[in-house]
């Protein structure tokens, strides 16, 4: 096996393990954890388990208030995953596979929620007093932004020389 399909490889790996601790985290929240009966548990002064139910996308924007409005956001989101796992499946090194893993497992955890439920379960409910510098999220939504800051920080601090400048250097290093 190739370096690269066994990065890719290691990719779809991570992005099923997202999914699946999202799906078990959820899980817990819905049953064991009677978080959704409570309202709310404190577990450290500054983070909660706070269920909520999210009918939008990023932000609650896109909010879907029709059964055709709930299947229009699983398909479209369904089709963002779709891309980013052929993204992925182009990509040859682990820094350009791993972060798209994370945004392909986060949404994935959550396309499933929206398409069982009808919105996306949150509960992790940070907070500095009153202050709440995020809105409600899951383990979903924290690995699809892990997965994006790193796209970006890459795409904007990490250039590739071109190929020409590449094989200078290489010269440049064995004389």
């Amino acid at each position: 096996m190739s370096p690269a399909w066994r990065n890719r490889l290691i990719g779809l790996l991570l992005a099923a393990v997202v999914t699946a601790v999202d799906k078990w985290v959820k899980l817990q929240v819905l049953g064991p954890w009677q978080v959704r009966e409570r309202g709310s548990i404190e577990l450290l002064p500054y983070f909660n388990l706070t269920f909520t139910r999210n009918f939008g996308v990023s932000l609650g924007m896109f909010e879907a208030t029709s059964m055709e409005m709930r299947w229009m956001l699983v398909a479209v989101t369904g089709l963002i995953a779709l891309v980013v796992f052929v993204w992925l499946l182009r990509e040859r090194r682990a820094w350009d596979i791993m972060p798209l893993a994370l945004v392909l497992g986060g949404a994935i955890g959550n396309i499933h929620d929206r398409y069982r439920y009808g919105f996306v379960v949150d509960y992790a409910d940070f907070h500095i007093g009153s202050f709440r510098p995020f809105l409600v999220f899951n383990v979903a939504d924290a690995a699809i932004t892990v997965g994006v800051v790193i796209i970006l920080a890459r795409a904007l601090f990490i250039r590739e020389k071109p190929e020409g400048e590449q094989q200078a250097d290489r010269s440049a290093e064995i004389t």
